[in-house]
């Protein structure tokens, strides 16, 4: 596996900084990965849920407290209908299948994003894995389906705006941590760090609120092929980072 790709240059710093508690990550390549093995890409998604299964085994073994990973964009809708309903199954196949695991397990499954357009049954497999774990503690595993992070924002702004209309606030007393909270992200902390597989170097519309002090690593291999080793170095680069939040930092 390459050495994850930077923003900046890792910081050289003689104390390794505290491991990350929220790992969210743009789960990209599995339609490439199919295709480099002359497969159809509903295969390279079949085999993108592994890759998430063994994420969330890596992640509650290392001690996060967060995981949160781009499953389906409001601009997935664009994709052929197809290769929609194949990544509609999955989320099907993954809550039935893996549910009373995940309770089991203790992770919490948030699953974040619009609910519009979403199919009843679907709204109804959210709901119940929502519902039956809901009060675990170990790992919150946030799934943005359905989710872009700029009508993450609208979406908030809406809501306070009606507040506003309604007399229920003043203009004057929305501030940061009211949208922080009004985000489909809310109840979680801001990621520490954001990692895209497949090379590729944007966030396309992802955690744009809650990433805006996220690091960020860009890896390049394909989804169906992370596995613990690499979340494993994602963490150990991430600890070597210096973080200033626009101070001077160490």
């Amino acid at each position: 596996m390459s050495e994850p790709q930077t923003s900046s240059n890792n910081a050289d710093v003689a104390t390794l900084r505290p491991p990350p508690r929220h790992i969210a990550i743009i789960m990209d390549g599995n339609g490439r990965w199919a295709k480099a093995r002359g497969l159809p890409r509903a295969l390279g998604h079949k085999e993108g849920v592994e890759a998430l299964r063994r994420a969330v085994e890596a992640s509650r073994e290392l001690g996060l407290t967060h995981l949160s990973v781009y499953a389906f964009s409001t601009e997935n809708w664009n994709r052929p209908q197809t290769e929609i309903d194949a990544l509609f199954d999955l989320l099907r196949v993954f809550v039935r299948r893996d549910l009373a695991r995940l309770q089991k397990d203790g992770v919490r499954i948030c699953i974040i994003g619009s609910r519009e357009g979403l199919s009843a049954d679907i709204l109804s497999l959210i709901d119940e894995a929502m519902e039956k774990t809901r009060d675990n503690t170990r790992l919150t595993l946030n799934i943005a389906f359905n989710y872009g992070g700029r009508g993450e924002i609208v979406a908030a702004m809406q809501e306070i705006a009606r507040a506003v209309e309604a007399g229920r606030l003043k203009p004057d007393q929305i501030d940061e941590a009211m949208v922080s909270r009004m985000v489909w992200t809310g109840e979680s902390p801001d990621p520490d760090l954001v990692i895209r597989t497949s090379g590729e170097l944007r966030l396309s519309n992802f955690l744009l609120w809650s990433g805006a002090y996220a690091e960020l690593m860009f890896m390049d291999l394909w989804w169906p092929d992370f596995t613990r080793e690499s979340l494993e170095k994602a963490i150990d680069a991430f600890r070597r980072r210096d973080r200033r939040f626009g101070g001077l930092g160490a």
